[in-house]
């Protein structure tokens, strides 16, 4: 079998690095069959509960036939979902380690699986997240032959592995192994481009990564031929889908920067300066791009799991003072080659966008930001390097928007600069002067926005008091009079302050004030032992941090200080009192539990005295402190070990809870107990969720919860379960990700009455965790964020949100089995500069809908704007595939709009019924222009030319749209010349006077009906000799007839006859009636289903 088809040098390198990527256990001696290891380490988990299943797979379908072991399989698949689990992971292994039966294994794979893959699908993320490094490498050429298979399966959720192996692809790396696993990916890619077309965040981050990438791969000839090969799909990418693209933000400007002098890239950038609409109708220029915030995915993406993790255990477990021998490990591991010096954008970039610490590590003695940023500069050995890292530090400064940017995004750089005054005046020199001359060099003709958001950013951080004053900074002895003069030029307002610099924290995270100690490299010999970080990982949680991609801080043995609860002591009872001590002294976790039982049996004695509740409160609030450290969901998901996650002491209230009645004293009394906990520990909130959610005792108690809300302070369960979702949110992204379709679905009135919770799940999920949801969705499991009577509300309220949320948002919404008509009426709220994500989603959703009434309606009643081509696009697909049904629509929409009965012929000529008239139907009318100009400039067979405009005529509309009513005309024109045969007319002959009417001595006109219409259609058709083939000739029918219908008398009469042969032809189109079957050959004057006679 064949595992790799067109791969090139590199990956013929990582195959020999692989040993021929034949055969199981290839690697280092003393390895698994998964894993590398040592003799000295202990069995991984994973890799012997995946070998345990594959052992399972291999004794059932060993020495027997084929059938028979698909039999065996099935049958071992339904008796229940461990069962399930087993043979899909046991199948999944043998495909990794078994190259010669995979072709064999992902077959019976694909027929066993009950979930879509989805079992195997978390299983690779895990893998890629967490044991990637340590994965043999013919492991690692059979996950990628794994995903490929995959893809080319369409499997829902493989767009998510796909992203998590992206950014495994390391930056400034060109070692043999990386270079394959960036080839093989990009092959995958560019293979299955339809399949990727189909994710706009797929689309998006691909085009980020390799944009990125493209900068390493220079020099060989493998490397020059790998390059070329990004660049074209990049180019690809951003030429046919540049609003997907457009969803990265400023960082693109930045990356497409780097490779400028590409030729390829070169045109773009001409593009993106000099017309922009050639990229797409909705870009209207770079600096719609440059204002966009960057999604913290999107800079989380070129951190490998590792680097990630290395950098979160640095700034949230390191203390300042002690970094050195971290900082030198990182550097040897992924800084120490020429290569590298590309990464320190990336990793700056990461620190400043995501790396946002709470007010609880900020106001410790954690290393800061600015410290490692401040390392990171001086390590740069190469000046474009330097620049580059300056450029990644200040890029938020540009155009920074207090509305839309965060204060911690450009805090960093203003403490590098300060803290590197005394110790390093040369750093602080260098960025004062870089952000001085950035602002007329960036780019000249944004020199006046550049100057404003470097100067909001300045105002910003006096404003937040990240610094009380600048001119300690600006106007510093230190730094040379050339320097001074242009800090004084550029930024007066800054530069005179009477009270040296003070730092203080308000609402907003900033860091605190301490003297920066990096101190010199030495040469002395590192402890690899000392300096290496565990593999055994977890997350410490602390408040405000959201992490990415479910990776973890590391483990670390962490030192527990004594707990003081001795001023609480003494306020309880002797028995009381007696028990908490117990509780303390508790050695293992069923010892505490009984003990913790017999408290809450004291609690519900009679004669309790419910004073003592709240210092009993406070008495576990410091004794069960480690319970609300670290995550609280299982990694392992499965019955058993759900259950024993709530095996804590604490969840004994709850339990005891959901034992009692509702009406029982003792109820209320643990629900007093609780809210005085609540009070102390608000994380109580969120465990009480997942007990009523994961333990089996509490199977359909989850309304407890409502009486929890309503016994706290708060009082009101919407407010309560806001707060503890958010709590939630900060603490554990996987909880949040567990609990959202049970509280979607138990307080469906409380979670959609806003879109509070939806921004909580969008703002931090992974591509993983929104494929889970997108499943649970359209299982049927829960309607988890929109229903028909909120969903126009919600997505209203998203448009606000950053990019990548919206995306998420409306890859939910896609999910729910909800009418697009439901959502239409938003089209009149969005703007197209302001709200470019909501009008990309509705425009692809639909051209995939046939038009309705209410869809024309609304798309029609947009305002019309040159630069706004939302109208235009739908309206011109709509005619290339539904031409018929769209003028229906059009049809009835003017006649609502325009229709005065005759008799009031005179009132239309008052000036204010003529306003009345133009401002009900004057958008419609712009629209249609515009499709005409549309269709005619991209030169469609379906538009007959129109030829210049009529003389200026009386009325406001004519007048505004002389070629549009022109082409009518001639279209007119045309026809009657074809058809011009009076002894074929079935009409009543009359002397036809200016446009062909006549009038009558009634005053009305006898209309003349052309008899042979075909003629004249093709003409109209280009050749096409159907008036149908036409998508705008049916829009012409009606829209001629209906735009005039104000116009007076005359101009009426013209049009019914116009649209009454233009109906004859349509008619004779479909019944295939010849042009021998006119009138007088044969056949009766009157088309068939045509009206009779005249108007």
């Amino acid at each position: 079998m064949e595992l790799q088809k067109g791969k090139g040098a590199a990956a013929a390198a990582a195959s020999g690095a692989a040993g021929g990527g034949g055969g199981a256990g290839a690697g280092a001696p003393g390895g698994g069959r998964l894993l590398l290891s040592t003799s000295l380490d202990a069995k991984d988990e994973l890799e012997e509960r995946l070998e345990r299943c594959m052992s399972i797979v291999t004794s059932m379908t060993t020495g027997v036939s084929e059938r028979e072991a698909n039999d065996a399989l099935n049958a071992h698949v339904c008796k229940g979902p461990p069962q399930h689990e087993e043979i899909c992971l046991g199948l999944f292994t043998l495909v990794l380690t078994e190259p010669a039966q995979a072709q064999k294994c992902y077959r019976d794979l694909a027929l066993v699986s009950r979930d879509g893959m989805n079992i195997v699908l978390n299983k690779i993320n895990q893998i890629l997240m967490e044991k990637y490094l340590k994965l043999q490498d013919t492991c690692r050429t059979q996950l990628v032959w794994l995903v490929r298979e995959l893809v080319k399966s369409g499997v829902l959720g493989a767009d998510g592995v796909c992203m998590t192996f992206m950014k495994q692809i390391a930056g400034g790396d060109v070692t043999a192994k990386n270079i394959w696993l960036a080839e093989s990916v990009l092959d995958i890619l560019t293979e299955q481009r339809e399949w990727v077309l189909k994710s706009s965040i797929l689309i998006a981050m691909a085009v980020y990564t390799y944009l990125r990438l493209i900068v390493d791969h220079h020099g060989t000839a493998q490397l020059q031929a790998l390059r070329q090969k990004e660049v074209d799909f990049c180019m690809s990418l951003l030429r046919e889908r540049f609003m997907e693209c457009l969803m990265i933000g400023r960082d693109l400007v930045r990356l497409l920067q780097n490779v400028a002098r590409i030729p390829e890239f070169e045109l773009l950038w001409k593009d993106i300066i000099h017309n922009p609409q050639a990229l797409s109708p909705q870009f209207t220029g770079i600096l719609q791009l440059l204002q966009s915030r960057t999604s913290r995915k999107f800079l989380a993406c070129r951190l490998t799991p590792d680097m990630e993790t290395k950098l979160l255990f640095m700034t949230s477990r390191v203390r300042f003072g002690q970094q050195k021998r971290y900082q030198d490990w990182f550097q040897r591991q992924y800084l120490s080659t020429p290569d590298s010096q590309s990464l320190r954008c990336d990793l700056i970039r990461y620190i400043c966008g995501v790396v946002h610490p709470s007010n609880e590590v900020l106001s410790s003695d954690i290393l800061p930001r600015w410290a490692i940023i401040g390392w990171l500069l001086t390590t740069c050995t190469s000046n474009v390097a330097a620049s580059n890292a300056k450029l990644a530090l200040f890029y938020d400064w540009l155009f920074f928007s207090p509305d839309k940017d965060s204060i911690m995004n450009i805090e960093p750089a203003i403490l590098v600069m300060h803290h590197s005054m005394k110790p390093h005046p040369a750093i602080t020199a260098t960025l004062l002067d870089f952000m001085c001359r950035i602002i007329p060099n960036f780019y000249p003709p944004l020199e006046g926005h550049v100057r404003q958001g470097v100067f909001s950013s300045l105002n910003h951080i006096v404003e937040k008091r990240v610094l009380a004053h600048l001119a300690p900074l600006f106007d510093n002895p230190k730094l040379d009079k050339e320097l001074r003069a242009m800090l004084r030029e550029k930024f007066p307002e800054f530069c005179s302050s009477p009270s040296p610099p003070v730092e203080v924290k308000l609402e907003e995270p900033v860091s605190v004030e301490m003297d920066n100690h990096m101190s010199d490299k030495d040469e002395g010999c590192y402890d690899n032992a000392e300096a290496a970080f565990s593999d055994d990982e977890e997350d410490l949680g602390s408040r405000g941090k959201k992490r990415e991609f479910r990776f973890h801080p590391i483990k670390e043995t962490v030192v527990e200080e004594p707990v003081d609860i001795t001023p609480y002591l003494d306020q309880l009872d002797e028995s009381l009192r007696d028990k908490v001590l117990q509780l303390q002294k508790g050695s293992d976790t069923e010892a505490q539990c009984e003990v913790m039982q017999e408290i809450v049996d004291q609690v519900l004695e009679e004669d309790f005295d419910s004073e003592q509740l709240s210092v009993l409160a406070s008495c576990l609030q410091e004794l069960f402190k480690a319970h609300f450290r670290g995550e609280v969901l299982p990694e392992e998901i499965t019955e058993e070990s759900l259950e024993e996650s709530v095996g804590k002491p604490l969840y004994l209230i709850f339990r005891n809870l959901c034992q009692m009645q509702e009406d029982n004293s003792s109820f209320s009394l643990l629900l007093d107990l609780l809210s005085e906990l609540y009070q102390k520990q608000p994380k109580i909130g969120y465990h009480l969720l997942y007990y009523l959610r994961a333990s089996k005792a509490a199977a359909g108690k989850m309304n407890l919860y409502e009486s929890f809300a309503q016994a706290t302070q708060l009082g009101d369960l919407h407010t309560c379960l806001m707060m503890d979702m958010k709590a939630c949110q900060e603490d554990d992204v996987r909880l949040l990700c567990h609990l959202t379709p049970s509280i979607y679905t138990e307080f469906p009135d409380e979670t959609l009455r806003s879109g509070e919770l939806l921004n909580m799940i969008v703002a931090v999920i992974d591509s993983a965790q929104l494929q889970e949801l997108v499943c649970h969705v359209m299982m049927g499991k829960t309607w988890l964020c929109f229903r028909k009577d909120s969903v126009l509300k919600h997505t209203h309220l998203g448009t606000d949100w950053e990019t990548f949320e919206q995306y998420c948002a409306w890859q939910l919404f896609l999910a729910h089995n909800i009418p697009l008509e439901t959502i239409i009426p938003i089209l009149q709220h969005l703007k197209y500069k302001e709200h470019p994500e909501a009008l990309s989603c509705l425009l692809l959703q639909l051209r995939r809908e046939k038009p309705s009434e209410e869809m024309v309606k609304m798309v029609l009643s947009r305002p019309c704007n040159p630069d706004d081509q939302f109208t235009t696009s739908i309206l011109r697909h709509w005619c290339m595939k539904h031409d018929e049904l769209l003028a229906e629509h059009i049809k009835s929409l003017l006649i609502k709009n325009n229709s005065l009965p005759p008799a009031r012929g005179r009132a239309l000529r008052s000036s204010s019924s003529k306003l009345a008239h133009a401002d009900s139907g004057a958008d419609p009318l712009e629209h249609l222009d515009n499709l005409r100009l549309n269709l005619t400039n991209t030169k469609q067979n379906c538009m007959y030319h129109a030829p210049s405009a009529t003389p200026a005529q009386t009325q406001s509309w004519r007048r505004g749209f002389s070629d549009l009513f022109s082409l009518a005309e001639e279209y007119e024109g045309l026809i009657h010349q074809a058809t011009q045969e009076p002894e074929e007319s079935s009409s009543v002959p009359a002397p036809r006077r200016g446009r062909g009417l006549s009038r009558r001595p009634s005053g009305k006109p006898r209309v003349r009906v052309p008899a042979r219409p075909l003629g004249a259609a093709a003409k109209l058709a280009g050749g096409a000799g159907d008036l149908a083939a036409g998508p705008l000739a049916a829009l012409l029918a009606t829209f001629d007839f209906l735009g005039m219908l104000h116009l007076g008398p005359r101009l009426r009469w013209f049009a019914a006859d116009f649209a009454l042969f233009a109906l004859r032809a349509r008619v004779r189109c479909k019944h295939g009636l010849s042009e021998s079957a006119a009138p007088g050959r044969g056949r009766s004057a009157t088309t068939p289903g045509a009206p009779e006679g005249g108007c």
